[in-house]
């Protein structure tokens, strides 16, 4: 009778993580920042039909970096969710902050006794009603850790230098163009130049009805450029 191979528990973690944080970084990193009216949403994403940023309810926005079938089934898992609580008792009881913990259970089960990790991160960020309160930006990482973000937040490969040039160049109460021109210029980094069809934009702003979530067209994206 053959022996079954050990395998120390802290080095079959250590391996997972590896194995998730490769994956994630073979994927390009976008950013989440406030400005003045809620927050928005800069990934470097040139595919015009494959998204990465959506909306999961009234005031609520996803956004994935690394394998996209496996963050697209956590967006799809989410809005359900979401769309189920809603129903069941209010569109005031779906906040971010439920919803984050809830990846967080999916990613840590799936981390910890999945036949392999998820290859993925996640952001789900919410925007408050009123300015200056309850604007909130969660980073759900692959094996189930939530970090809750103030200010910025970055998703992705070589996530250290591109969050030390989004916090240095981060004005409170910036406009939006000028917003999306940070964060597309903290994605590009100082050795490449990015047009603004390499990038996909998305923005809750708050006092624009129910429906908080916008999606920048091409023609938008470019005029937030020129400004």
């Amino acid at each position: 009778m053959s022996m079954p191979f050990y395998v120390a528990p802290e080095q079959a973690m250590k391996d997972r993580a590896d194995f998730a944080r490769k994956g994630i970084a073979r994927g390009r990193a976008l950013v989440a920042l406030r400005w003045r009216d809620g927050i928005v949403i800069v990934a470097e994403n040139t595919s015009q039909s494959l998204r990465k940023v959506s909306e999961i309810y009234d005031r609520i926005a996803f956004a994935g970096v690394g394998k996209y079938n496996e963050f697209d089934q956590l967006r799809v898992a989410g809005i359900r969710s979401a769309e189920l609580t809603g129903y069941q008792y209010s569109r005031d009881d779906v906040d971010a902050r439920s919803l984050a913990n809830d990846y967080a259970q999916l990613l840590g089960n799936a981390f910890t006794h999945g036949m392999k990790p998820m290859e993925v991160e996640i952001l789900v960020a919410e925007v408050g009603l009123e300015p200056g309160g309850g604007d909130q930006i969660f980073q759900i990482m692959y094996d189930g850790t939530v970090i809750d973000h103030a200010d910025t937040c970055v998703l992705g490969g070589d996530s250290d230098a591109i969050g030390a040039r989004l916090a240095g160049g981060f004005v409170d109460g910036a406009d939006l163009a000028a917003s999306v021109r940070l964060g597309s210029s903290a994605l590009s980094g100082s050795d490449r130049v990015l047009g603004p069809e390499a990038f996909e934009v998305a923005v809750l702003e708050r006092g624009n009805g129910r429906r908080c979530f916008r999606r920048g067209s091409a023609a938008d994206v470019a005029r937030f450029f020129e400004a």
